[in-house]
């Protein structure tokens, strides 16, 4: 295979991993609520990682303007999902975190979705699941990069 095929390889097998996540997602947040879309649930992981995070954090993260993220975070907060506050460092700024509730619907679908991974992934030896995980975690750092000029 020369560079170039290499290449066209790699971007084939990127789309096909984006599509499939993005189809996986919106079945993984039906499981946390009927009414969540995609974007929310990956919202909702976020915010259970960080603990309280600003409202404009989460926005910078996903790299969306306020208006998508307000609504998002507000789609969250009527579900019960969420719970906002008033950043007690900055009065201005709002946190959100976890309700209990919330909590305990991502990690039901958190478990389904890691029984899958542990499905596909279980015949791979540990190296390869480390070094695959190495890769990921080294093209998605590129990702978040501005693109060169």
């Amino acid at each position: 295979m020369t560079d170039e095929e290499a290449l066209v390889a790699v971007e084939r097998e990127v789309g096909l991993m984006f599509r499939r996540g993005r189809a996986r997602v919106a079945e993984l947040s039906r499981r946390v609520h009927p009414g969540l879309d995609g974007m929310a649930y990956s919202m909702l992981g976020y915010i259970e990682q960080a603990g309280r995070v600003r409202v404009t954090d989460v926005g910078v993260h996903f790299a969306v303007g306020k208006g998508t993220v307000s609504r998002q975070i507000r789609a969250l907060e009527e579900l019960g999902l969420v719970a906002r506050e008033a950043d007690p460092l900055d009065r201005r700024a709002a946190l959100v975190s976890l309700t209990d509730d919330g909590r305990r619907r991502f990690e039901s679908a958190r478990g389904v979705r890691m029984r899958r991974v542990r499905e596909v992934m279980g015949g791979w030896s540990r190296e390869d699941v480390d070094r695959f995980a190495d890769l990921l975690h080294r093209f998605n750092e590129v990702l978040g990069e501005p693109p060169a000029e």
